[in-house]
């Protein structure tokens, strides 16, 4: 075995770990770690297999083997991404009507703490103007910088923190029982309520933001898992007029958000239209999306965007929807297999949640 063949059989064994610790259960933070680049380990597999057929002869058995499972593991990978690519079916349509008052827009901005430049932030809400923001990460020093805004957001909810989980929301629309809550971790919050249309509809909004799984924040992903399937949990495909936004620090192809998706039945319109990959704008190369907008069935979609930096490690996300209960009865969500139902209900209570189930006020049903 020359010197080539043992790189490159070296390639063959570290690019078979992402898929090998994606398919198994595990929730320790380098594990999960490995559910992100998904993107970028398939391009590091495709070079491989590139220089597989370039350095070996296949005249021994390990060079078939080490190939066709490289072959097999990036076909796994590609099977997680593809939804996300402009080739397949779009889950969401598009909207063709004429705009009314069933259209609802929204801004989603992890802002970064630190970040020196608010007036980012600003400029880009008065140029898009959307109907709701909802900032990350923002503590007391960004709300009093976003009191600029106040006169178009008279609705307002505002969870100042200095931990990097703070929360403002701002809305043009009349927000109605809206409440924060504490769902998994006393210092986590996320906001839970509905929203009045222009046209008087009330959707039910839920926004979230939970802790990711790290060496510097938590070991596991369990406590992140937990908060984004308890409302899978809470919702059902027979939900209507849901929104669900935030930074889920999870990727769209991730397990958990896949079967956060089957559980509450919504809809993503970035199937069929993109990656729209908002973490990390300092690195080109390594970026996927964590910042998510999610919806019922009765929601079309009008626009959908990554917006230009503001200063944070994540890019803005913008989407405009239209209410239209005829939507529900062509778009299909995905199929929930018991199994997969199970793990899940077994993640939640692992976390020990502080509450049992996101409470919706049943008067305005």
């Amino acid at each position: 075995m020359d010197t080539a063949e043992i790189i490159i059989l070296f390639l063959n064994f570290i690019f078979l770990i992402p898929t090998l610790a994606s398919i198994t259960r595990f929730d320790q933070w380098w594990i999960r770690g490995f559910d992100f680049p998904r993107i970028q380990i398939s391009v590091c597999i495709i070079i491989t297999l590139i220089l597989c057929f370039i350095v070996y002869d296949f005249s021994k058995t390990w060079h078939y083997v080490g190939t066709i499972l490289l072959f097999l593991s990036l076909i796994y990978q590609c099977v997680k991404i593809f939804p996300y690519t402009i080739l397949a079916k779009k889950q969401v349509i598009k909207y063709k009507g004429k705009e009314d008052n069933a259209t609802i827009s929204i801004l989603v901005s992890n802002v970064l703490t630190p970040n020196k430049h608010p007036e980012k932030l600003v400029a880009l809400v008065k140029k898009r103007q959307p109907d709701i923001l909802l900032t990350l990460e923002t503590d007391k020093r960004w709300e009093n910088v976003l009191e600029e805004i106040e006169d178009d957001y008279k609705y307002t909810i505002k969870v100042p923190l200095d931990n990097l989980y703070g929360m403002h929301l701002y809305s043009k629309l009349e927000l109605i029982d809206a409440d924060v809550h504490y769902l998994v971790q006393e210092d986590i919050p996320s906001i839970h309520g509905y929203v009045k249309l222009r046209n008087g509809t009330k959707l039910k909004i839920h926004c979230l933001h939970p802790m990711p799984p790290s060496p510097t924040e938590s070991y596991t992903s369990t406590n992140r898992d937990a908060e984004i399937l308890m409302l899978g949990r809470d919702l059902s495909p027979e939900d209507r007029k849901v929104l669900v936004f935030g930074d889920l620090n999870d990727v769209a192809w991730s397990r958990t958000t896949k079967l956060f998706q089957q559980m509450s039945g919504l809809m993503d319109p970035r199937i069929g239209r993109g990656f729209f990959n908002t973490f990390h704008t300092g690195y080109r190369l390594f970026r996927w999306p964590l910042d998510h907008v999610f919806h019922s069935k009765d929601f079309t979609l009008i626009e959908i965007a990554r917006e230009k930096s503001i200063g944070s490690d994540h890019f803005p996300m913008y989407i405009k929807l239209n209410y239209d209960p005829r939507a529900a009865a062509v778009q299909e969500e995905l199929e929930l297999e018991r199994e997969d139902e199970l793990w899940a209900h077994e993640k939640i209570e692992e976390a020990h949640p502080l509450e049992k189930s996101i409470r919706i006020p049943k008067k305005i049903r």
